[in-house]
């Protein structure tokens, strides 16, 4: 019979326990689902909904405080245009600039009753409300890799709740009591350390003392 292998946990692999709590917390927040009010049903696309623009921008805003949209390419493909993007914002947590890729895509519209192959039926201004679509649908696409909160799985079918990583936690009265309870098995120099931690509340020590703790 194989032998399980008990595999590392996040917290035992990095060196930054807080920040990575932070992470797992800011994960939390993008992974709920938008407003029920800011869900929309597509007029043309039978069962498909999305969130408008104007709320993907609002919560860019809300978000990140800081961010900005670059247009990477764009291009003409079969009777539609295509544009692609770069969504860069302000991570609240790293405070360092992250960014998104997306891509989307607009058909052109042609006079009533000519085939959208027939480009030379193309009406009037077609382009110019082509254009804008394709890269507001680009920017939404760039959204949804950031979390759930931008509409990203609206329209997909079994998808799993997220969680965070119990093991990322810091329930320091829960340590204390532990502290409490084993402290008379403790060396005088994990006494001192143990002490200190949770008086300090040092998050990158936490896990290290509440180990100790459990292992007496």
């Amino acid at each position: 019979m194989t032998k399980e292998i008990a595999l590392p946990t996040i917290a035992e692999l990095t060196a930054d326990v807080e920040t990575a709590f932070k992470n797992d917390q800011f994960n939390l927040l993008v992974n709920q689902q938008p407003p029920e009010k800011w869900v929309k049903t597509h007029p043309y696309i039978k069962g498909h909904t999305y969130v408008p623009i104007d709320k993907i921008e609002l919560m860019l805003k809300k978000l990140f405080k800081l961010y900005r949209v670059e247009i990477t390419n764009q291009g003409v493909a079969f009777n539609g245009v295509w544009v692609t993007v770069r969504v860069h914002y302000l991570h609240p947590v790293s405070n360092s600039w992250e960014f998104t890729d997306g891509i989307g895509a607009s058909q052109m519209q042609t006079a009533k009753g000519t085939s959208p192959s027939d480009l030379i039926n193309i009406n009037n201004g077609a382009l110019s409300m082509a254009m804008p679509l394709a890269k507001t649908l680009a920017v939404k696409d760039a959204c949804h890799h950031i979390g759930r909160i931008f509409g990203a799985d609206l329209n997909r079918r079994d998808v799993a709740d997220f969680t965070t990583d119990k093991n990322l936690s810091f329930d320091w009265e829960e340590l204390n009591a532990l502290f409490i309870l084993k402290q008379d098995q403790l060396t005088p120099s994990e006494l001192e350390n143990c002490t200190r931690i949770i008086e300090n509340k040092e998050t990158p020590n936490f896990k290290k003392c509440q180990t100790l703790l459990k292992s007496k």
